[in-house]
């Protein structure tokens, strides 16, 4: 069934930057963030939540930008139930076509016990709190966290308090997906039956996946009338993450026979958006991911590739197209000029600027000459490689050179740049990768720890490129760093590299004077 304007509306709340960065090494760059924001924004997202202004000032200027740039969203921050949050909220936000205000405080039993308020002390900072943002913004959203497993007749009393105080949209946050689907959609219910003025106002709903349930208690909860889902890129966010965009979206326009809601999102901009949520991020999709995993259109099964073959329609329930996956195909090769290059990308959702378009061509041609066929993920992991790297990289690799095999150890010659400066060193490792770390850590001594070192391989073959994310911490900083080469290995030092160019940023973000090259944790 086709959706049609006189459907009711589901809004779609998007927290990639903010419930998503909170993902342990998902942290962005202020551009990094600008650039998911218009992305989301393009889209046709309802509202973006941009982040937690109180948090740093890092996360209020991103948020502060975004307000000032964006053009159809509704651009959202964060605020716990105090005056100065609230206020900090409103400050970064403000400059919006459209502003939001997001106040929330713990309601179940769990969570008012950690600030030590009775029921009546918490009821009133709710009022006070919602009653101060209303009077800075007209669009207020109350969220209590723990919703799930705060008493109904509580729940009930304080969401009344919220709305009475000029909350125009409730949100019942599943905090730690802890809901089954019936419940969701009963305690939606009950909220309604019971609340005086809840037909007033919009009922939203954040859910989160730790048993798997995330996007079938975000949809049981606007079956029984939540009209907005709150949800995340590749489902990315805290824990075992959240409800992902992609599954809601198309859920509703898949079985809109089942679920007769419509939304605004153009879904053709979704692949190219989940991609680059997993760069910027560095957590990798897995392949039989819903939606947006490598795997989703992919057959092996003779019964299968026989029916597909006869009528897609017999195993595939939407159209790659439908999610922005190309189907013409055109062929790009090392015969293909700027002007085919420059075709495909905007196809594929960039357009750029003439000198990243040499730049990313000179890189083009050099993939063309080592594959056979360039895929339009390999034009997509160029693009989002040359986008990865910060405007101001201290480090820089110029030449890499590694021998390996079974008999070790294993040895790297390389040339590092290092602040314009070239630097030449010889390493051994424990594999060819150890080995060019090794390299990197003599020419720039530091002690950031390796928390994660991921490869996935961007198409199929044995000349495919490989997308490499790295993990470091240092001082509970966390940064991720990611590079795609056809070569594993100069993939991985670079993406190692990225991400100490990365924690150099960082660090003289939080400590301006120390000098860069002093990189110093307490650890292993």
């Amino acid at each position: 069934m086709a959706q049609t304007a006189d459907q009711p509306r589901v809004l779609i709340f998007d927290t990639t930057l903010r419930d998503g960065e909170q993902s342990p090494g998902a942290t962005m760059t202020h551009e990094e963030k600008l650039e998911i924001a218009g992305l989301l924004d393009e889209m046709g997202v309802d509202i973006i939540e941009a982040g937690f202004p109180i948090a740093s000032e890092g996360d209020f200027a991103a948020v502060s930008e975004i307000a000032r740039r964006s053009k159809n969203s509704t651009i959202c921050g964060l605020a716990r139930a105090n005056f100065k949050d609230i206020d900090r909220c409103w400050e970064a936000v403000k400059h919006a076509k459209s502003p939001r205000i997001h106040t929330f405080i713990g309601t179940s039993p769990l969570h008012r016990a950690i600030p030590n308020l009775t029921m009546d002390e918490m009821a009133e900072r709710i009022h006070e709190t919602v009653t101060h943002a209303r009077n800075l913004c007209d669009n207020v959203q109350w969220s209590p966290m723990d919703a799930t497993r705060t008493e109904h007749d509580y729940l009930c009393r304080v969401v009344e308090i919220a709305i009475k105080a000029g909350a125009t949209t409730i949100n019942i946050p599943d905090t730690v997906g802890y809901t089954y689907p019936f419940e969701s959609a009963k305690l939606i219910a009950m909220l309604l039956e019971r609340v005086p003025g809840a037909d007033k106002i919009t009922f939203a709903t954040h859910c989160h996946n730790d048993l798997g349930m995330a996007t079938a208690n975000s949809l049981a909860a606007v079956e029984a009338g939540a009209r907005q889902i709150e949800c995340t890129i590749n489902g990315l966010g805290e824990r075992a993450g959240n409800t992902a965009l992609e599954e809601v979206v198309m859920a509703l326009r898949v079985r809109n026979d089942i679920l007769p809601y419509r939304t605004q999102i153009d879904t053709t901009k979704i692949m190219h958006l989940s991609r680059r949520v997993s760069t910027v991020s560095g957590f990798v999709v897995q392949p039989n991911k819903a939606i947006v995993g490598k795997n989703a259109f992919l057959h092996e099964s003779g019964i299968h590739q026989d029916g597909v073959l006869k009528n897609v329609e017999t195993f595939e329930i939407m159209k790659p197209a439908d999610i922005g996956l190309n189907e013409k195909n055109i062929a790009m090769g090392k015969h293909s000029g700027r002007a085919a290059l420059r075709s495909k990308l905007k196809e594929l959702g960039y357009e750029l600027a003439d000198n990243q378009l040499n730049d990313v061509f000179v890189r083009f041609k050099a993939l063309a000459d080592r594959k056979k066929e360039v895929y339009d993920e390999d034009l997509l992991a160029l693009v989002a490689d040359e986008q990865t790297n910060d405007a101001h990289e201290h480090l820089q690799l110029k030449k890499l050179r590694v021998v390996c095999g079974t008999e070790g150890p294993q040895e790297a010659d390389m040339i590092l740049t290092i602040d314009g400066v070239d630097h030449h060193i010889d390493a051994t490792g424990d594999g060819p990768v150890d080995a060019a770390f090794n390299c990197v850590k003599m020419l720039f001594p530091h002690k950031a720890r390796l928390q994660v070192y991921q490869v996935a391989a961007v198409t199929e073959g044995t000349d495919a490129q490989a997308t490499v994310s790295v993990r470091l911490e240092e001082d509970g900083r966390l940064v991720t760093g990611s590079s795609a080469d056809t070569d594993t290995i100069v993939a991985s030092t670079k993406a190692y590299i990225n991400a100490l160019n990365r924690l150099i940023v960082r660090r003289q973000k939080t400590a301006p004077n120390d000098d860069v090259k002093t990189i110093t944790y307490h650890g292993e």
